[in-house]
């Protein structure tokens, strides 16, 4: 980082730098979500209470920190949406896994549903996406986030 960078926002919103991974930094960052997901919740062994808690913790602690680091980051780098802000993605994704267990199978399903969620930004998270700074880069992957674990939960019930 350069003096002109402000270190923390640009730590957190790169996710530890998962969005500096090319190509596709919200892959990368819905991926690094994921697998630090698997990594806690099969090293606590959190039953689905737990997974729940935590995911959505996890969530609201990423949209916390991510609205002004966002908007930190976009004006530093002269973008609106930077992708390598990844944080949205994490704090979407962490929403997508509220319900899954933790298992490899589980997981990606919540991943793939994710990434497709967030790629066609259905109504509203297209027009979440609109609103200014670090508030719109978080909040379309708040809603895609969403509709994912609706969906999953949809599939789940009768996997």
């Amino acid at each position: 980082m350069t003096k002109n960078k402000t270190r923390w926002a640009w730590i957190s919103a790169t996710f530890f730098g998962a969005g500096l991974g090319r190509p596709g930094p919200g892959t990368w960052g819905s991926i690094a979500a994921v697998l630090l997901w698997l990594l806690v919740c099969r090293s606590a062994h959190l039953a689905a209470a737990g997974v729940a808690v935590f995911s959505l913790a996890g969530a609201l602690l990423a949209l916390l920190v991510g609205v002004p680091a966002a908007t930190i980051v976009a004006r530093e780098s002269g973008r609106e949406d930077p992708g390598h802000v990844v944080l949205d993605e994490v704090c979407g994704q962490w929403i997508a896994l509220a319900a899954s267990p933790p298992e490899w199978s589980h997981a990606l399903l919540a991943l793939l549903l994710f990434r497709i969620f967030d790629i066609i930004k259905p109504w509203p998270a297209r027009q979440l996406e609109r609103l200014h700074g670090g508030t719109g880069i978080m909040l379309d992957d708040v809603a895609a986030g969403t509709y994912a674990l609706v969906i999953f939960v949809v599939i789940h019930h009768w996997w």
